[in-house]
């Protein structure tokens, strides 16, 4: 059969379950499994025949959408909670990589105007932190403790009041996708050059390497966790944008539900950044060697957790 006959023949049903998707609740549950069967029919048939084409993937998502409405109200066990954590966030990072890589380059081409503009007006930076906050600074280098401005307050007080803030910070900027991509772009960007700027001015105070060690210690986890918010946030207003072969509230919803798993995902990687910040980055008298362990331990959890699993659990996925 050719490929044309096969989606004349079949797009009407296909388009009821896509209603029966966006209006799972109206739908027996009988009626779910038998749709659910049929599709997966068609899907293996497309698998076989046509494994390249557009309408092989749409039906893989749809049959995905019409798996998720069948058994979101199954009771899982306990093991769920390992497996949300050990295949379906990965998963779902990989399906998102994209959004990933295009988060990521916003993020350091906004470093790099920060750093660039800050080399160019050494006043950049009361621009973009505050004359307030750079005074601050000032007189902690003059006082010889220019980081004491992580040593401001109780260890637990700063940890609960970092992290409550970062986890506010990384769902406003998966929010902004509402507004289209360039919602989330813009807050990526605006951090991104507060984060080059930030750390320019301590370069030009002679305090580069000792800057370094202490904003990222905890700043790896902290700024990748921004960056895959980004992501989901970029997969939200995609979602809007580019529809695909669904209709655009159906795409705009499964993004939603895409992007906001991502966020969760990065709940525990902000409790641990809040964490080094409260507890470890106030001890600049810890070993340099120290400092530098916590900080390559992060970007190995980064590049294992959020590069390696993703690409190997879709490779498995594949396979079975």
């Amino acid at each position: 059969m050719k490929e044309v006959t096969f989606i004349r023949q079949n797009i009407e049903k296909w388009r009821d379950v896509e209603l029966m998707v966006e209006n799972s609740v109206e739908t027996a549950p009988d009626v779910q499994a038998d749709a659910y069967i049929d599709l997966t029919s068609d899907l293996a048939y497309a698998q076989t025949h046509f494994p390249q084409s557009r309408i092989t993937l749409y039906l893989n998502n749809l049959a995905s959408a019409l798996h998720n409405q069948i058994y979101r109200n199954k009771r899982e066990s306990i093991s769920r909670l390992v497996t949300f954590w050990t295949q379906e966030i990965p998963q779902t990072i990989w399906e998102a990589r994209h959004a990933l890589m295009a988060s990521f380059i916003i993020f350091v081409i906004s470093v790099t105007i920060g750093f660039v503009s800050q080399l160019g007006d050494d006043s950049f930076a009361r621009l973009i932190l505050g004359d307030q906050y750079v005074d601050m600074t000032l007189d902690n280098i003059a006082k010889g403790e220019p980081m004491a401005v992580y040593d401001s307050g109780a260890e637990t007080e700063m940890f609960l009041g970092i992290t409550w803030n970062n986890v506010k910070v990384s769902f406003m900027v998966f929010v902004m996708g509402v507004f289209t991509s360039l919602g989330t772009g813009f807050l990526l960007f605006q951090n991104g050059v507060m984060v080059g700027s930030f750390q320019t001015f301590f370069f030009q105070q002679g305090l580069g390497f000792e800057s370094m060690l202490a904003i990222w210690l905890h700043g790896t986890l902290e700024i990748w966790a921004i960056i895959v918010s980004g992501a989901a946030g970029i997969t939200l207003g995609n979602g809007w944008l580019m529809p695909g072969t669904y209709g655009r509230l159906t795409s705009f919803m499964m993004a939603a539900r895409r992007g906001l798993k991502i966020i969760v995902g990065t709940v525990p990687v902000f409790v641990m950044a809040g964490f080094i910040e409260g507890f470890a980055t106030r001890h600049t008298e810890w070993p340099t060697w120290l400092r530098l362990t916590i900080i390559g331990a992060s970007a190995l959890f980064i590049g294992y957790y959020y590069l390696y699993l993703p690409y190997f659990r879709n490779h498995a996925r594949q396979k079975q």
